[in-house]
């Protein structure tokens, strides 16, 4: 393990991609900035943008191991820049709209990875409308990993989700073939057809703004779909499976806060 010398626990690599969003990457940035653990490699890859993105996370080049600014490929080429780019032994992926729950997030998920001895681990994931940013319009919990599960189109929420960067190195980056859903794919490839070794963490590990790349229009939805179930296919699932992924998602939005 890449151990700091000061802290003597392992590196942690947290991959930030953003495009025009100038609006919310200061707070994902600073989420991560005020995380008590402090072993932390934070590389941002920005895809030239022009709103004054670049502008916002220069003004964090001290507290950033990494800024890339250049055009990529989309979303899953971007992450796979990162990924290319990482020097920690764990890794894990923050959204340019979404923020780290609390200052001790990363703290937890090392603390599982290491205690439980497994491969990775994920949380649970709450959303919040750009209006109201302290109001959670829906909350994704995400339980234990049942593998008879991901036949009903479950998979955990993949902002949540830290491995080893060695897991990558062994089983593949990101398809980037598919647009919205190359997630869910990794998600199958890693933990059901691989069956790397994981431990759910029952806290909300991530805040999430709702009204993501797959939720902007009704075009991103059925791309989504088509990618979804071309995704199942590719793993022997049947439409149903579809079916059930939809419905749990519209499960999320009814809790009690």
């Amino acid at each position: 393990m890449a151990m700091n010398l000061e802290t003597d626990k392992p590196l942690v690599t947290i991959i930030t991609i953003v495009f025009n969003n100038v609006k919310t990457i200061k707070n994902a940035i600073n989420s991560v900035v005020s995380q008590d653990y402090k072993n932390i490699e934070h590389i941002v890859i920005d895809s030239n943008s022009t709103d004054g993105t670049f502008e916002a996370i220069s003004e964090f080049k001290d507290k950033i191991a990494l800024i890339v600014s250049e055009k990529d490929k989309g979303i899953y080429h971007a992450l796979n820049k990162g990924l290319d780019l990482a020097n920690g032994d764990i890794v894990g992926f923050l959204n340019s709209d979404d923020v780290l729950k609390k200052r001790n997030t990363i703290s937890i998920i090392v603390e599982n990875i290491i205690s439980h001895n497994v491969d990775s681990v994920y949380g649970d994931l709450q959303y919040f409308s750009q209006k109201h940013p302290n109001k959670i319009t829906r909350k994704w919990n995400a339980g234990k990993l049942e593998y008879l599960n991901f036949y009903q189109g479950w998979m955990p929420p993949h902002p949540t989700f830290y491995t080893y960067l060695k897991i990558y190195k062994k089983y593949g980056k990101f398809d980037i073939n598919f647009k919205i859903s190359s997630d869910y794919e990794m998600m199958l490839r890693l933990l059901f057809q691989e069956k790397i070794s994981t431990k759910y963490i029952p806290k909300v590990l991530v805040k999430m703004q709702r009204g993501g790349v797959s939720n902007q229009n009704l075009k991103s939805m059925m791309l989504k779909t088509k990618e979804d179930f071309l995704i199942m296919k590719k793993y022997d699932f049947t439409v149903f499976t579809l079916i059930n992924k939809m419905l749990r998602k519209a499960s999320q939005f009814i809790y009690k806060n």
